[in-house]
Parts: structure tokens; sequence; C-alpha cells
């Protein structure tokens, strides 16, 4: 590989870095790296695009151009895959899509075809008036279909996973509660707990505390298995990652899957 190839690796890999996970939010710090290795990459591939701009005649609309070709960058990072060709390669072919695309876009009057019917390119950005007389432009009335199912699916999706997870957070509160009131009501000794240091223990509750601790853990252990075979495509990686069997991973589940149907009933009555 090339000085710049490697170069080109690099900055993609801290672009990739930096991103937020899914249903996690950048910080501006992770946001603030990620447009400094973009940036790099762009710098890096500067001639690059002086050349295809040339090649495929925008220089007449040279910052149209260079910002098809940050599109094609952007799309290139988000399609890229390692394991089947380097950076460059997709990069080349999303920068001439771009390009190609603008071209059309910018020179479709010319075309022999649209000199016969007298077809002319209008601006989305040409104002015009809207169905009820107000001042608007083509853009805004253009409804793209896919767009707003994607963005229902997307909602829809936001608001049963947080709504799964009010009813999980109820359902281990309550495990909590009644996990506490059970290592509470334990007959106590008759003498009292010594701490580390040998000292009598005055509050009961201090005693409980290894208890109270382990209740935690374990709860916090339920809550991920619940979460993962609610959510993940691969249920039974929950016990796995909680280091039980999957039998038992399977019983809490099907568990608290009852206790929160039955809560839900009940909340929707």
């Amino acid at each position: 590989m090339s000085k710049t190839t490697l170069a080109l690796e690099s900055a993609v890999a801290d672009v990739i870095a930096h991103r937020p996970k899914q249903g996690e939010r950048a910080s501006a710090r992770s946001r603030y790296e990620e447009d400094k290795a973009f940036l790099r990459i762009m710098k890096l591939i500067a001639p690059r695009v002086r050349h295809f701009i040339r090649q495929y005649g925008l220089v007449a609309h040279w910052d149209d151009a260079e910002q098809a070709c940050a599109i094609g960058v952007h799309r290139a990072i988000q399609a890229y895959d390692p394991e089947k060709a380097q950076f460059t390669t997709f990069v080349n072919w999303q920068i001439r899509g771009e390009l190609q695309s603008l071209r059309f876009r910018l020179m479709t009057d010319q075309r022999i075809s649209a000199q016969k019917v007298h077809a002319t390119t209008v601006s989305l950005h040409l104002s015009t008036v809207g169905p009820e007389g107000e001042e608007t432009t083509l853009e805004s009335l253009i409804q793209d279909d896919v767009a707003q199912i994607e963005v229902e699916m997307r909602a829809s999706d936001y608001l049963a996973r947080k709504t799964l997870t009010t009813l999980v957070d109820g359902y281990i509160d309550q495990l909590r509660h009644i996990g506490e009131e059970q290592i509470l009501r334990r007959p106590r000794p008759k003498r009292r707990p010594a701490d580390a240091y040998g000292r009598k223990v005055l509050n009961w509750a201090e005693g409980l505390e290894p208890e109270i601790e382990a209740l935690k853990q374990r709860l916090e252990r339920d809550r991920k298995i619940i979460e993962q075979r609610l959510l993940d495509p691969d249920p039974d990686a929950a016990a796995e990652a909680a280091g039980v069997s999957k039998e038992r991973a399977r019983q809490i589940s099907k568990r608290a899957i009852r206790k929160i149907g039955e809560t839900a009933a009940r909340a929707m009555k």
C-alpha cells in the first residue's frame, strides 16, 4: 500500500471509531474527532477530487461538485467493508456516481431529446405558490413517501423500546423491593454482627450490605438477560454473556414476560 492509502485507511478507521453506537448519543468530543478525521480524508483525496471534477466537465460548477464529492466520501465510509476491498475502491465509485448524477442534473437541458421537447430544468428552491395560496418552494411540496414510512417506523421502534425499558425497570424495581423485604425479615442473630475491624454494628441494616449488594448484582444480571432476549436477534447470547445456562436464561425471561404482560394489561384498563 502507498502512504496515501495507509493514511486513508487510518482516517476512515478513526471516523468509524468515533461514531456513536446504535441507540447512543454522540458526545461533542466524538463529533469533533469524527469531523477532524473526515477533513483529513478530504485533504488526502483532494487531488483525486480535482481530477474527477475536470474529468466530468464540472469545472464551471466547482462548489457543487466538491459538495457532491464530500457526499460520495460520506457514503463510501458508510458502505466500507475492509474485507472486500480497500477504501480507495469504495470512494472512487461513490465519487464518480455523485458527479455523474450532478452532471445529469445540471446538463439535462443540453441533451438532444430535451431540446426537442423544449425541456427546462427547474430548481427545487424556486419559489412557487402552495395549495392554500401561501408562498413556498417546490422542494417543500415534494413528499417522500419512503422517507415518511422510514421515519414512522423508526419512531415506532423508539417508542416500543422506550415502553419496554420502562416496563422492565418497573419489574426489576418490584423484584428489588421483594428481595430487600425478604432479607430484612430474616431472623436476626442473637449477637450483633461485627464489621471488618471487630466493632459491633449498631445499625442492623449495615450488616446486610453484602446481601443487598448480591441482590443488586443478580437483578442487574437479570435485566440484561431480559432485555437481550427481547431485543437481540440472538437471544441465547444473553445466557453466555451473563454466565448462566440457556435454560436458566429462558426461565428468567419467561417469568419476566409474564409479569410485564400482566402489568401492561392492568395499565390499559
